[in-house]
C-alpha cells in the first residue's frame, strides 16, 4: 500500500491511498469463490457456476462490497502508520473499482490542533465590580407586580385605550376574500400598544367600544430579500368583545407572600438582592473568562477543524431549540431557517471550540486532576442549580459513563480557569456609569 499526505491546513489533510492490484485481485477472487458456493443460477449446478457468469449477475454488488472492505482496511492502516488522530469522520472520494489496476482513492481527514505549552501566568486582567442597587430591587418588584396584576373587566361605557387589554374576534381578508392561511381567531387577547399582531393594528382599534365591529387595514412591506414580492395589504374584520384594564396589587407584606415562603416584603427584597448578586457575580466571571481567552489567543491564534465546530454548533442549536420549545415555538417562528441560524452562530461555536482547546492544553500541561472533595463540590453545585437532591445527580452520572466524563471535564476546565486567575495580575475597577448588565428576574 502506498500513502502520500497533502496538507491543506494545519488541521486538514488529504491522504492519497493506493491499494496494490494484487490485493484487489485477491479480494475479488475470494468474494467470487464464496459466492459460487451459495448462489444458484439456472443451468449450472451449485458450486459450478463459472466466474464470468457470476460477474454478469453480481459484478456491481461484489465490486461495492470489496470497495468497502478495501477502504475500511487500508484507511485504518494508513491512519495508524501516519500517526494521525482524526476528529470526525473522514471525507472519502472513492472511484469505482477496476479489477485490472490498483485501487486509488483519497480521504480528507481533520485533526485536532496542536498547540505549544501555554504561558498563562502573569496575565493582566481587569475585574469590574458590578453590583446591584436598590433601584434595581425596586425595578424587580415592579416586574413582579406586573406579573400578578389582575385584568378587570371594564363595565363603564368607554372606548379601549393604550395599555388596555382587549378580547377580540377577527378574520383576515385579502382582496375581499378570506385569507386561507390565516385561521379566524376567537377570544384573542392582546394588550393595546404591544403590537402582538401589528403596531398599526393597535392604533386602529383604539377608540372602539365593547361590542363594536370595525375593518382594520394593515400594509405589510415587501420582503427586502425578495426582488419580486410586492408589499401587501390585509383587511381584518375585528369585533371587540371585552375591554379589561390592569390593576396592580400594592407592594407590601401580603404581596410578598404571593411568591413563595416569604414572611414579609423585606424577605422578598433580600431574595431579590441575592439573585441580583448571583447574576452580577456570573457576569464578572464571564467577563474575566473572555479576557483570558482573548489574551491567550493574542499570544498565538490557531485553526480548528470544521468537524469540531459543527459538533459545538449542534449543541448550541439544540439548546436554542430546547428554550424555544419551552415557549411552544420553533426556529421558523423566529423568522429564520436552520441554515441561517447556523451561519449566525458559526463564529460563536468556533470561539467556544478554541476555548476548549486552550483549557484542555492547560489541563494536560499542568496535569490537573480532580480530588474526591472537588467532585463532591461539583455535585453539590449542580444539585443546587437545579434544586434537586445531590444523590439524584450522583446516581445519574455514576450510571452514565459518557455524561460522567463530560461532567468531569467541565470541572477540570473550571479548575484550569481558576488556576489562570490565581496566577494573573488583577486590577479592580468600578463599572462605567450607565453600564448595563443582564440580571435574572426573580
Amino acid at each position: 500500500m502506498q500513502v502520500s499526505i497533502e496538507d491543506l491546513s494545519s488541521v486538514k489533510k488529504i491522504m492519497h491511498i493506493e491499494v496494490p492490484h494484487d490485493d484487489v485481485a485477491r479480494k475479488l477472487n475470494e468474494a467470487y469463490k464464496d459466492l459460487k458456493k451459495t448462489v444458484k443460477i439456472k443451468g449450472f449446478r451449485q458450486g459450478k457456476t463459472p466466474r464470468s457468469v457470476l460477474e454478469r449477475h453480481y459484478k456491481k454488488d461484489v465490486n461495492e462490497e470489496i470497495t468497502q472492505k478495501l477502504i475500511q482496511e487500508s484507511l485504518t492502516e494508513a491512519i495508524q502508520e501516519a500517526g494521525i488522530k482524526p476528529v470526525g469522520m473522514p471525507l472519502l472520494d472513492t472511484p469505482e473499482l477496476d479489477e485490472k489496476v490498483a485501487y486509488k482513492y483519497t480521504a480528507t481527514v481533520e485533526i485536532a490542533p496542536e498547540i505549544e505549552d501555554l504561558d498563562f501566568k502573569g496575565l493582566q486582567l481587569t475585574k469590574t465590580l458590578y453590583k446591584s442597587s436598590e433601584e434595581e430591587v425596586e425595578a424587580q418588584l415592579k416586574m413582579l407586580q406586573k406579573k400578578v396584576s389582575d385584568k378587570e373587566l371594564v363595565t363603564e361605557d368607554r372606548p379601549i385605550k393604550e395599555s388596555d387589554f382587549g378580547v377580540i374576534d377577527y378574520t383576515v381578508y385579502k382582496d375581499g376574500q378570506p385569507l386561507a392561511e390565516a385561521t379566524p381567531m376567537e377570544n384573542y387577547n392582546l394588550k393595546v400598544g404591544e403590537g402582538s399582531i401589528h403596531r398599526d393594528f393597535d392604533e386602529q382599534i383604539v377608540g372602539m367600544k365593547a361590542g363594536e365591529n370595525k375593518k382594520v387595514t394593515i400594509t405589510f412591506p415587501s420582503d427586502p430579500k425578495s426582488e419580486t414580492e410586492p408589499e401587501k395589504s390585509l383587511d381584518f374584520d375585528v369585533t371587540l368583545k371585552e375591554i379589561r384594564e390592569e390593576k396592580f396589587h400594592e407592594i407590601n407584606d401580603d404581596f410578598a407572600k404571593k411568591f413563595g415562603t416569604y414572611e414579609n416584603l423585606d424577605a422578598l427584597k433580600d431574595h431579590i438582592r441575592k439573585t441580583l448578586k448571583e447574576g452580577y457575580d456570573k457576569h464578572i466571571e464571564q467577563d474575566l473568562n473572555e479576557q483570558i481567552f482573548q489574551k491567550l489567543l493574542a499570544r498565538g491564534d490557531f485553526e480548528v477543524p470544521d468537524s469540531m465546530v459543527n459538533h459545538e454548533l449542534d449543541q448550541i442549536i439544540a439548546d436554542i431549540e430546547k428554550r424555544l420549545q419551552a415557549y411552544d415555538k420553533t426556529i421558523q417562528d423566529m423568522g429564520m431557517t436552520l441554515e441561517e441560524l447556523k451561519d449566525k452562530y458559526w463564529e460563536t461555536a468556533e470561539k467556544q471550540v478554541k476555548r476548549h482547546v486552550l483549557l484542555n492544553k492547560i489541563i494536560q500541561q499542568e496535569k490537573l486532576e480532580l480530588s474526591d472533595e472537588e467532585m463532591e463540590l461539583g455535585y453539590e453545585e449542580m444539585a443546587k442549580a437545579h434544586n434537586q437532591p445531590v444523590q439524584v445527580f450522583k446516581k445519574f452520572y455514576e450510571t452514565n459513563l459518557d455524561h460522567l466524563n463530560f461532567f468531569k471535564h467541565a470541572l477540570l476546565e473550571k479548575k484550569a480557569i481558576n488556576l489562570i486567575i490565581d496566577n494573573s495580575i488583577i486590577t479592580e475597577k468600578e463599572p462605567e456609569p450607565g453600564t448595563d448588565t443582564e440580571t435574572e428576574e426573580t
